[in-house]
């Protein structure tokens, strides 16, 4: 069974895949600064109120699958994640800083999918569910096959 975040005024399970590299996709995230870069992911996350579901800090990218609350868009929780892993990063290793001389740690961009725990031929039955209901407004939403 999934577990839900609730708050005051929703119910929500929102998780993804998120992968990004580094730039040049030079291989430094090895010994010392790959385990402090996976400390700031997790210090981060913990501080944003994201679950880590699973991470991998690999030489040249990370993967991270996590739960994240509704309050919070992936656009924004990426930034963060970069962000401060790149800035902590290079001030404490001064070598990374040489070899990243314009301050960019991080390639452009990233790879995001959504996962949970209903497919899209679930949400498709349960609208043509409602399509089908007597006394249903739902009509003035329904656009295909009508």
């Amino acid at each position: 069974m999934a577990k839900y975040r609730k708050t005051t005024h929703s119910v929500s399970n929102l998780s993804c895949h998120i992968v990004w590299v580094t730039k040049y996709r030079y291989k430094v995230l090895t010994g010392d600064i790959k385990r402090r870069c996976r400390d700031l992911l997790m210090q981060i996350c913990d501080s944003e109120d994201v679950h880590i579901l699973k991470g991998v800090v690999s030489p040249d990218h990370v993967h991270m699958h996590m739960e994240y609350p509704p309050s919070l868009s992936v656009s924004e929780l990426v930034k963060k994640l970069k962000g401060r892993t790149s800035n902590i990063l290079q001030e404490e290793y001064p070598g990374l800083r040489k070899q990243y001389w314009g301050r960019h740690f991080w390639a452009i961009g990233y790879g995001v999918w959504s996962t949970g725990v209903i497919t899209d031929e679930m949400v498709q039955e349960y609208l043509e569910h409602h399509k089908e209901m007597p006394n249903s407004n739902s009509d003035n939403w329904i656009l295909e096959g009508e």
